[in-house]
């Protein structure tokens, strides 16, 4: 079983989703007892709509709860080096246009939680896998569905937690 990389903030936040999906089970159970209430179930929206809410819910607790048992929670402080690794910034040039792109690597748990502006990839996705050792003046080519895209990295930085607190 693969373990997975996840920041603190971002295992924080994942932890406190989970406890706020299990806090909201009540009240989707009692919108159920009331809905049922109502007579004919055939025919009740009221009813359908809350089962469907209840289905999605403990499918999504289920997911995360599987997912945190792989989870290998990385510090800030342990984010640093040469080479390219889960936390690290990188600035890359596309060889063929020259376009200049940046990157940071995260676990794929926490690209939603990212700022847009530091660009989040997975270290899991094409782009990811394919940085992942390599550190700055090496070319990287990655595999996209439309072909290859051939980088050259010009920057690796690691700045620290890249997830806000809250």
């Amino acid at each position: 079983m693969e373990s997975i990389p996840i920041s603190e903030q971002g295992f924080a936040r994942v932890y406190r989703e989970l406890e706020r999906l299990k806090a909201e089970r009540p009240a989707i159970i009692q919108a159920i007892k009331e809905a049922r209430e109502e007579g004919d179930l055939s025919e009740n929206a009221g009813y359908e709509a809350a089962r469907e809410r209840q289905s999605l819910q403990e499918a999504r607790i289920s997911y995360i709860e599987s997912r945190m048992a792989r989870f290998n929670v990385v510090k800030a402080e342990q984010m640093r080096g040469e080479r390219i690794a889960f936390g690290a910034t990188v600035r890359l040039k596309d060889t063929d246009s020259g376009q200049e792109r940046g990157y940071t690597l995260v676990g794929p748990d926490e690209t939603d939680f990212i700022p847009r502006d530091k660009n989040a990839v997975s270290v899991f996705s094409p782009v990811g896998r394919a940085l992942l050792g390599r550190e700055s003046g090496d070319e990287v080519v990655v595999d996209v569905p439309k072909g290859k895209i051939f980088f050259e990295v010009m920057e690796v930085s690691f700045n620290g937690p890249f997830i806000k607190e809250g």
